[in-house]
């Protein structure tokens, strides 16, 4: 293999990933990334100088040999290079569509510049090869390795939730032997990856394909099924299961407290999104989902939670024959929206309009109760506050409308306390988020584990899946130990 740097000229600028066009995609939820064919991600992947010291994988909350796979797509070898993903990340086809990667491998890219708002523009495009090999993996079939231990075969676990940190717990233990339940309150698989990213980011198609693997390796999905309705933690413990996997998420969402707010017409973006992807209502009347859509719509928030709601709103306007006219408020500026780059300039492209440094104050209504308008004052930005952003400071006199009968709030979610409520010794933090042992995800109570967004709060797919991986090698030591 290839190291040091310097070992050959580079290719300075990355190669640009494939997108539907902007004037046409947003009439539709079809995906809008194409992703490299063949010839871009051999172009791509030949612009890596093989640094003696990767520092890219440090960035990976998994820690894949990103080195390693971007080598053996440079040979063409990419069966090679799709395993070696997989030894790391169970979910190579979704994480390089959804990941933030310019907050992660990309920033520690050596190509990064350092201090630079936009620092990430020529690291190597990872998340783009890592998807090109997902999906290369998942067209030609390739097996994955399965190291089944006689010793493991005759114990069981119950995984509770199956977004991406309990799928990916699944799957780890499944491949070693492990008899494994998971156990999901919706009517479909897939959590948060299928009731909050939007098709356009995330094809349905490239959900299932990963969830049938993990059928395939054995493990048992019951969808609407509430643990901590229908049954509780120590019920699951006393019927026969060794362990327990709580991948619960964080899907109770905030709101501002604001005047107004519960007038008709206003959404949570939790409320809105699962209505848009689970439940298709942008296949209405096809699928039985309605969703009120307003001539003018204005998003609060500046994640990627925003950004999905946003987009998908603009979406609806254009598939019910509205003039687009969908905007994002945000309290703070540009540079410190904390979504991705990408989607930030995906909203643009598509029409969503940004309105910076202002602080929403109270919604107005009509006589039927639905909204009508948004109290706003403008804001300025003071000292850095404990997110190491400028505290925004509304400036009095500085009051103005906005026009809007449809609001959705984007400002954040905070840990599902379903089962929690009824297991008092389960120990939750003042945040209601599951305490754990940050080295086993081991909860208050034996033999149960926990990890994703349910401890810590909200974070990245490949943040969960990197909790749940450790949790899994945690139990299987666990059982092994029996």
């Amino acid at each position: 293999m290839q190291s040091g740097q310097g070992a050959k000229k580079v290719k300075k600028e990355p190669v640009k990933v494939r997108e539907q066009d902007a004037s046409g995609r947003s009439s539709s939820f079809d995906e809008v990334v194409l992703g490299y064919n063949e010839e871009e991600a051999l172009s791509e992947a030949a612009r890596c100088i093989q640094c003696k010291n990767p520092t890219c994988i440090s960035g990976c909350p998994v820690n894949i040999d990103i080195k390693r796979f971007i080598y053996h797509i440079t040979k063409k070898d990419y069966k090679s290079a799709y395993l070696a993903i997989r030894e790391k990340n169970d979910f190579p086809s979704i994480c390089g569509r959804v990941c933030p990667a310019e907050y992660q491998c990309r920033k520690a890219c050596v190509f990064t510049k350092k201090g630079s708002p936009y620092a990430t523009e020529n690291a190597i495009n990872i998340h783009f090869l890592e998807r090109f090999i997902g999906d290369y993996g998942m067209k030609n079939n390739i097996a994955i390795p399965v190291q089944k231990n006689p010793e493991l075969s005759k114990f069981k676990v119950a995984i509770v939730g199956s977004g991406p940190a309990g799928v990916c717990c699944a799957g780890e233990l499944a491949r070693r032997g492990i008899k494994v339940t998971v156990y999901e309150a919706l009517h479909k698989p897939g959590g948060v990856l299928r009731y909050g990213i939007p098709p356009f980011r995330l094809p349905r198609d490239i959900l299932d394909f990963e969830l049938n693997i993990l059928k395939k390796l054995g493990v048992e999905i019951v969808p609407n099924y509430i643990i901590g309705k229908v049954k509780g933690l120590e019920e699951l413990l006393s019927e026969g299961f060794d362990a327990v996997f709580l991948g619960l998420g964080a899907g109770v969402p905030t709101f501002l407290g604001i005047k107004g707010e519960n007038l008709c017409n206003i959404y949570s973006a939790n409320e809105f999104l699962t209505r848009v992807n689970l439940m298709s209502a942008y296949k209405f009347p096809e699928y039985h989902t309605p969703v009120n859509i307003g001539k003018s719509i204005i998003v609060i928030g500046g994640g990627n939670t925003a950004m999905d709601a946003a987009r998908a709103a603009l979406r609806l306007q254009k598939m019910q024959g509205f003039k687009p006219d969908t905007s994002i408020v945000y309290r703070r500026t540009e540079v410190e929206l904390p979504a991705r780059r990408l989607e930030i300039q995906h909203a643009k492209e598509e029409g969503v309009k940004f309105r910076f440094l202002v602080q929403p104050e109270g919604f107005t209504g009509n006589d039927k109760g639905f909204v009508k308008k948004l109290k706003c004052l403008e804001c300025k930005l003071g000292e850095p506050d404990s997110s190491g952003r400028r505290r925004p400071i509304a400036i009095p006199g500085s009051d103005f409308e906005m026009e809007s009968d449809m609001a959705v709030i984007a400002i954040g979610l905070l840990a599902n306390q379903v089962l929690t409520r009824v297991t008092p010794k389960l120990k939750t933090d003042k945040y209601s988020d599951v305490e754990v042992n940050k080295e086993t995800m081991e909860t208050s109570i034996g033999n149960v584990y926990a990890g994703g967004d349910i401890v810590g709060g909200e974070g990245t797919v490949i943040e969960a899946m990197g909790m749940a991986k450790k949790a899994a090698e945690a139990i299987i030591k666990r059982l092994l130990s029996k």
